[in-house]
């Protein structure tokens, strides 16, 4: 038994360890950033876990002989790592505050408070009280081009949209298990929500995934009202791929390249909330592997750079950016090993220097990639700080229309 106890310390020093510095080498990138992931959003969990299974080796004779003290010393080093963890994670609300420091609130008014039930019991994410969602509504010609809708129980008034663009590196991914906690939040508090599906790669190359999403904003605009929403506002989100489709989304408005056949139909959105997204495509393929580069140039792009750079301009966020782009609130974790927050930091600089509308930026300091896929304490003060930026594009726009 102290064997035992001496290689579930170890474990557990590792973890952490992995959780403070993720690896980022090839051979474990995908295994430690799926270790990391977990264990940096899950921390509080992983600790009881780990407390609990101390305690039944220690009440087994886990401590007679010295592999069982060291296995104690590592399981407590352990410990020590995964409260780094947590109270990098408490951060979060300092930094989404900051971030939304100039937004046009009123300065009394308190953010609605995502549900502490799903931070405790993630698996409740999919339900909320007072939203109704309707499922796998068609919006066009291909069986996969289906969305959910997300909205308020309650009838009402024309309400705000927002478009939920799901990730999965351009190949993989659905709505059925991303942006379920942020659409259930904004739809408690008075937003529609349309969760998309677009065809994927390999099966299709760039731009037919953004080409997708411009189907599903002609679909808004025709059926908005049947659901609440209003059709002339709509806003777009979404992460990793998503994130970088959706910046996509808010920057090539009404380009008929991306529209064919709809080019009578305005694309434009309000503003745009990308998560770890990719910004840069060419950055993106410097910084990786041969064999990640030569994946992505075969089954996404269809070309490779050295035979059309150009594509990989246009398939860039920072290549689209203009004077006149909608508001956006860019939020990236600093420890993501799958896009480097470097892509985050410069898009945010272009857009700052070349946009005449609000930038803000959260950097989540501590957090991995994909942090939001589940109601995580940190995911659920960004889920908050969305809202409030979201709602201050709205409120800003309705007090320019009155005067």
């Amino acid at each position: 038994m102290p064997y035992v106890l001496l290689a579930s310390g170890v474990l557990a020093l590792l973890t952490a360890a992995n959780a403070i510095r993720p690896r980022r080498g090839l051979v474990l990138l995908i295994p430690g950033f799926f270790a990391a992931w977990l264990t940096i959003e899950l921390a509080p969990w992983v600790l009881t876990l780990e407390v609990l299974v101390t305690a039944l080796l220690l009440s087994w004779g886990g401590l007679d002989g010295l592999p069982g003290w060291l296995g104690l010393a590592a399981t407590v080093a352990g410990w020590a790592g995964l409260a780094v963890v947590m109270i990098r994670a408490r951060r979060t609300t300092l930094t989404v505050r900051e971030a939304g420091a100039e937004l046009e609130l009123d300065p009394g008014e308190r953010a609605p408070a995502f549900p502490r039930s799903q931070v405790i019991i993630p698996f409740l994410m999919t339900r909320r009280r007072g939203v109704t969602r309707v499922r796998d509504i068609a919006y066009g010609d291909d069986p996969v081009m289906r969305l959910d809708v997300y909205k308020p129980s309650e009838p009402g008034g024309l309400r705000p949209g927002i478009m939920e663009v799901h990730g999965g590196a351009w190949l993989v991914g659905s709505k059925r298990e991303q942006g379920i906690p942020l659409l259930n939040h904004l739809a408690a508090n008075g937003w529609v929500g349309i969760n998309v599906d677009y065809r994927l790669s390999p099966r299709v190359k760039f731009p037919d995934h953004l080409i997708d999403l411009k189907r599903a904003i002609r679909w808004y605009r025709e059926h908005a009202e049947e659901h609440g929403a209003d059709p002339d506002f709509l806003c777009v989100t979404g992460g990793s791929a998503g994130g970088h489709l959706a910046a996509l989304v808010a920057l090539t408005a009404n380009v008929p390249d991306y529209q064919p056949g709809f080019t009578d139909v305005d694309t434009s959105v309000r503003a745009a909330v990308p998560f770890y997204g990719v910004y840069d495509m060419s950055g993106l393929l410097d910084r990786a592997s041969r064999r990640f580069a030569s994946f992505l140039e075969r089954h996404v792009m269809g070309t490779t750079r050295a035979d059309d750079p150009e594509a990989y301009d246009r398939a860039s966020p920072v290549h689209w950016v203009r004077e006149d782009a909608p508001p956006f609130l860019i939020v990236h974790g600093d420890l993501d090993t799958l896009v480097p927050v470097a892509q985050a930091r410069s898009f945010t600089e272009r857009l700052r220097r070349t946009s005449a509308a609000p930038v803000l930026y959260a950097e989540m300091k501590g957090a991995q990639h994909a942090f939001d896929l589940f109601p995580s304490y940190r995911a659920a003060r960004v889920i908050e700080g969305t809202e409030r930026f979201l709602t201050s594009v709205r409120r800003t726009e309705r007090r320019q229309v009155t005067g």
